[in-house]
């Protein structure tokens, strides 16, 4: 089967190429990196020719909604109307659990984006997954003042994203479903502490800080807007376990 993987060279994009290739797929790459654009869609028609299935995992770095809608409908309107010409017969889309009971900041963009999903051209799958393991390096990256670590509160139910991507071309070799079953890490943590244990194993000994951060999307994540219902699928090692296995 020949995949075409937007946002490739990602968090989850990059182990979707690397399973899939191991799983004997002819694998294209969709990024910028690799000269295809999925906002202005300069590449794409050229990199889906001959695509059976378009996994889409692509990501913005804003917690803008209108930042996040615009480049949703843009790259994704684009990817879906190439990927009808070009005769693709599956789109599946990695999405997030809980969006549509915190559809705020970057979450607002994942609604629209399901919106174009599931009224556009191409058969289509959802899997909603629950943040990833390595969104606590991700935070921890962007959340310092100086030399003090600010450590967000929010309640999540973490996944590694080798897992996630296992599980999406599992869902990519089979037929198209709709909303599939929504995915998750086996159970609940807290970010401010995900955040201090990273910043730790990488050894940071100075003052780690959680803070409720004011945004409408951060109360959402402190009140478990993004958490599992009791019928989601759990997947893969604890926060503590994988980071343990890091190194």
């Amino acid at each position: 089967m020949r995949i075409a993987v937007a946002g490739a060279t990602g968090t989850v994009g990059r182990e979707v190429v690397t399973h899939a290739r191991t799983r004997g797929h002819d694998v294209v790459e969709l990024a910028r990196s690799r000269g295809v654009d999925l906002v202005t869609g300069a590449g794409v028609a050229a990199a889906l020719a001959g695509a059976d299935t378009v996994i889409d995992v692509a990501s913005v770095g804003t917690l803008s909604a209108q930042a996040s809608t615009t480049f949703f409908r843009a790259a994704t309107g684009n990817l879906l109307r190439e990927a009808r010409r070009t005769g693709a017969q599956h789109a599946v889309l990695l999405s997030i659990v809980g969006i549509n009971a915190n559809p705020h900041g970057y979450y607002a963009g994942k609604v629209a984006q399901e919106e174009l999903v599931t009224t556009g051209p191409v058969p289509w799958t959802i899997v909603r997954a629950t943040q990833f393991h390595e969104f606590a390096g991700q935070v921890a990256a962007q959340a310092k003042a100086g030399p003090l670590q600010l450590a967000p509160r929010a309640r999540v139910q973490p996944i590694a994203a080798v897992e996630v991507a296992r599980h999406l071309v599992g869902i990519a070799e089979n037929a198209p479903i709709g909303r599939a079953t929504d995915i998750t890490g086996p159970r609940e943590e807290e970010l401010a502490e995900m955040v201090r244990a990273w910043v730790r194993r990488r050894g940071a000994r100075g003052p780690v800080l959680a803070v409720p951060l004011p945004t409408a999307q951060m109360r959402g994540m402190r009140r478990g807007a993004q958490l599992p219902g009791a019928d989601a699928l759990r997947l893969g090692p604890t926060y503590a376990d994988w980071l343990s296995a890091r190194g």
